[in-house]
């Protein structure tokens, strides 16, 4: 496994309603995404703004509403998986780009990249860095809870036009 320490910055889009916990990473939490199980905050971003765009739209013609945020953000270490699997990696790294969402929602079995994701964590990784499946540009998983004083996660809000709380949409 590829260890980095990782230093950029990053976009995601929300969905406008939840955008008030932008680095919670709460809502992969309730069904799982294709690095984290249910119930393990995780908050996936991308490199490039092009590449939110896409993960956020996935294969709909049209954009739903959603608010776009920037983050300045550093952790260490997180596992580098762009360029896909290579010697030396475990074998199930090469299944990291399964359609998780099929096999959970459809097949009712584990998803691979779920126990990618927990080998990750196992071996002291913060997050997985890897290609978008959707675009041509990186993603990053973040496991929040094992995110320390040290690493940075900042939503880029300088006029604070971020919602505060849940009210703010009633």
């Amino acid at each position: 496994m590829k260890m980095v320490a990782l230093a950029c910055h990053a976009f995601r889009v929300h969905d406008p309603k939840w955008a008030f916990a932008p680095t919670s990473g709460a809502g992969a939490a309730r069904h799982g995404g294709r690095a984290n199980r249910p119930g393990i905050n995780a908050l996936y971003l991308s490199l490039e703004l092009e590449t939110a765009l896409a993960e956020y739209r996935q294969l709909d013609a049209l954009i739903a509403p959603a608010m776009i945020v920037s983050y300045q953000l550093k952790a260490d270490p997180v596992v580098d998986f762009r360029g896909g699997y290579a010697e030396g990696w475990d074998p199930i790294w090469q299944d990291f780009g399964c359609d998780w969402r099929r096999m959970v929602f459809n097949d009712r079995i584990e998803p691979p990249s779920w126990v990618i994701g927990d080998l990750a964590v196992a071996a002291g990784a913060k997050g997985i860095l890897f290609d978008s499946v959707i675009a041509a540009g990186s993603n990053l998983v973040l496991y929040t809870h094992l995110l320390t004083a040290g690493d940075v996660i900042h939503p880029y809000d300088p006029a604070r036009s971020l919602p505060r709380d849940q009210a703010s949409w009633l």
